[in-house]
């Protein structure tokens, strides 16, 4: 009998498993972990899950935090979970920012004499990381911050994370490979950062992150579309 490569087991049996199942998985050996870790693995696996009928929705409620299924668009009222976060904060203080590829980008607010907190986490895995920095001193605030997330061309996640305050735009991108954040260039000059605007959270389609930027005063009603090409690392109007 024909003995089955490696490569066919990780890339064409194991990534075709719930993400749960793959992580158990990786107390087969250091080796199991070290190649159900990879970008590669992580970006096969994350397209064959997307594409399956079966998905999942995580609310914050008052005082809980629910992961709903739902299955080829409707929700399954009887499989309702409740989920810990992982540090000790109560669910009302804790603000949903985006979401991409079972990650949430999470903001944990504080009053005024604390700094607030993004923490990236994975409900699935239950691994999460803080990537605040000092920045985030600032109270967020649910029509002024935004962000959006992605893998650039060398597989390094991105957080892009947007403040609107007293008429001025200021973007940042955070690096996870390189645990740093770095200043953009965006939307200068434009009326989007007036507090007449209320921003939406990132939608990610084809390299670009897609916000709704919508002004009920006014004019009343007007919309916009902003773009940002995370491959160019900019946006487009």
């Amino acid at each position: 009998m024909e003995l089955i490569g490696d490569d066919m087991i990780f890339e064409e049996i194991l990534t075709r498993l719930p993400a749960k199942v793959v992580c158990r998985f990786k107390c087969v050996s250091k080796q199991w972990c070290y190649e159900l870790s990879t970008p590669k693995f992580v970006f096969i696996h994350t397209r064959r899950v997307g594409n399956s009928s079966k998905k999942k929705l995580l609310s914050l409620k008052e005082n809980s935090i629910v992961v709903d299924d739902i299955v080829s668009g409707d929700l399954e009222v009887d499989t309702i979970k409740t989920v810990n976060f992982p540090l000790d904060v109560h669910p009302s203080f804790l603000s949903i920012i985006c979401s991409f590829n079972g990650l949430i980008l999470v903001c944990i607010k504080r009053n005024h004499n604390e700094h607030n907190k993004l923490v990236l986490w994975n409900p699935t895995t239950r691994r999460f990381k803080l990537i605040s920095d000092d920045y985030f001193i600032r109270y967020f605030g649910r029509h002024n911050d935004t962000g959006g997330m992605y893998l650039d061309e060398d597989n390094d996640l991105k957080v892009l994370h947007i403040n609107c305050y007293w008429d001025v735009v200021t973007a940042r991108v955070y690096s996870k490979r390189h645990d740093s954040w770095r200043k953009l260039n965006f939307l200068n000059g434009t009326q989007l950062a007036s507090n007449f605007y209320s921003w939406s959270s990132g939608i990610y389609s084809g390299k670009t992150i897609y916000f709704i930027v919508s002004n009920y005063w006014i004019p009343p009603g007007e919309r916009n579309i902003v773009a940002f090409d995370s491959i160019l690392a900019k946006y487009i109007f």
